[in-house]
């Protein structure tokens, strides 16, 4: 039987409970999960993950706070799945030794915060376009994480990478002292990628949405050819799926979210199946200007010569 977490629903519970964790000798890092629960195999591996930078003197701590400064008015803050029992069962198996699960009210005990934290230009595209004020909620949520819980690691999905991005932005420009640790994305055995969103689809729209993970394959198929050939190739799978809309399918660059260059680059795009809107994205590497053209052109002229 794993040994359960302690609940600490306070912050005052959440600071009694963090000091015991420095009573080690010597303590090991305290590893933060940041987390809105409806944890699923995607939180497992952060939670692995996170268990692993510990070490076998270190300690997992997971936050479970549905934030409601990140939801705009239509989207789903009420519907949005809620599941403790389960949550903290599966925080148990994964050895985790502290879960905080605040109320609204303990995070945000003066109402809706005057001061927040404002995510530049870098989160005012792609989500921050279509989700205004979304950026803004997350890295304040974050921010107070941070300080509530003082790890020396926080680690969050390479799904959301904007949002990665942009914590990791935060982190930099304000001194903060904890490393951010990325975890590749988890993926359903259809290749969707894993969310609590996921929840919301029906077969059908489960059926459609799948062509988000295979756009993206397509397009990072084709990543030697270049930018131009990547998106080609994305979008002609997004439009042969005519119940799909989709809000943007871009190739970024990792760090800013701005043009993507030669080198790494992130293929990104949101869709919305049914009523739910669904993010994903996969690495690219972009040949330097021009390479990819020639390369195919090269390509077509030996064809031609062999022809010849």
């Amino acid at each position: 039987m794993s040994d359960q977490p302690r609940i600490a629903v306070t912050r005052a519970e959440l600071a009694a409970a963090r000091a015991a964790l420095d009573l080690g000798a010597p303590p090991g890092p305290v590893v933060l999960v940041p987390t809105m629960g409806a944890l699923h195999a995607g939180h497992e591996r952060l939670l692995r993950a996170a268990r692993t930078l510990a070490g076998p003197r270190g300690s997992v701590v997971v936050s479970i706070f549905v934030n409601p400064l990140q939801f705009g008015p239509a989207e789903d803050l009420d519907r949005y799945p809620r599941t403790l029992d389960e949550d903290v069962a599966l925080c148990a198996r994964e050895g985790v030794r502290l879960v905080f699960v605040p109320s609204v009210a303990e995070m945000y005990p003066a109402g809706r915060p005057q001061v927040t934290v404002d995510p530049g230009p870098a989160g005012q595209v792609f989500e921050g376009e279509f989700r205004p004020g979304f950026f803004g909620g997350v890295l304040t949520v974050v921010l107070k994480l941070l300080h509530l819980t003082r790890p020396a690691i926080a680690v969050f999905g390479q799904k959301d990478a904007q949002q990665l991005a942009l914590i990791r932005r935060m982190v930099t420009d304000l001194n903060l002292d904890v490393v951010i640790e990325p975890v590749p994305t988890a993926r359903d055995a259809d290749g969707l990628a894993t969310s609590s969103r996921n929840r919301y689809l029906s077969a059908a729209d489960r059926a459609v949405a799948l062509a988000l993970p295979r756009a993206l394959r397509a397009g990072q198929a084709r990543a030697a050819d270049g930018e131009a050939a990547v998106l080609a190739a994305a979008q002609d799978v997004l439009r042969a799926e005519p119940a799909l809309a989709v809000d943007y399918v871009a190739a970024v660059d990792p760090g800013t979210f701005g043009p993507a260059g030669p080198g790494p680059a992130l293929l990104v795009a949101a869709v919305r199946a049914g009523g739910t809107r669904l993010i994903d994205n996969v690495p690219v590497v972009l040949p330097a200007e021009g390479a990819g053209a020639q390369d195919a052109a090269a390509e077509g002229q030996e064809a031609d010569a062999a022809h010849h």
